[in-house]
C-alpha cells in the first residue's frame, strides 16, 4: 500500500456550473409567504367570529385588518416602484406610510381598551403582525416573479 501512487488522470473531475442567481424566489418561499398569509387571516377571522364581543366590535377588528393589508401592500409597491425608478409622487408615498401607521395605531388603541384577557390580545397582535408581514412577503413574490419572467421574455 505504501508503495501505490496516485494517478491523477484516473480521477474524473467534475465541475458543477453553477446557475446564476437572478433572485427569483423559490416556490417553497412563495407556498410559505402564502401560507402565512392565509393562516394569519384565517386565525385573525376566526378569533373574531368566536370571540365574545358586539358586532359593531368584531367589525372595527376585521376592517383594521383589511385596512392594515392593502395599506402594507401599497407601501411595499412604493417602495418597489421607487427602487425600479417608476416615479412615486411623496404624498403618495407618505400617505401609504401614514395609513399603515395607523392602521397599526388603532389595533393597539383597540385592544388596549378591549375587555378581553392578555392572551386574546396578544392573539390578535400576532395573527395581525402575521398578515401584515405576510402580505408584504407575497406582493414582493408577486412583484418578483413578474419582473423576472418580463426580464426572461
Amino acid at each position: 500500500m505504501e508503495n501505490q501512487t496516485f494517478n491523477p488522470v484516473n480521477v474524473k473531475t467534475e465541475k458543477k456550473e453553477k446557475e446564476a442567481f437572478n433572485g427569483k424566489p423559490t416556490p417553497a418561499f412563495i407556498a410559505a409567504s402564502w401560507s402565512a398569509l392565509l393562516i394569519g387571516m384565517v386565525s385573525y377571522c376566526i378569533g373574531l367570529w368566536n370571540a365574545d364581543m358586539l358586532l359593531n366590535e368584531k367589525g372595527y377588528y376585521f376592517v383594521i385588518l383589511l385596512f392594515g393589508l392593502f395599506s402594507v401592500i401599497s407601501v411595499q409597491k412604493a417602495v418597489r416602484d421607487k427602487q425600479e425608478g417608476v416615479a412615486v409622487t411623496d404624498m403618495y408615498y407618505g400617505i401609504a406610510w401614514f395609513v399603515t401607521i395607523a392602521s397599526l395605531v388603532l389595533l393597539v388603541i383597540g385592544l388596549w381598551n378591549a375587555d378581553l384577557l392578555l392572551s386574546e390580545k396578544g392573539f390578535y397582535g400576532m395573527s395581525f403582525a402575521l398578515s401584515l408581514f405576510a402580505a408584504i412577503a407575497v406582493q414582493k413574490n408577486t412583484r418578483d416573479v413578474k419582473f423576472i419572467d418580463d426580464q426572461e421574455k
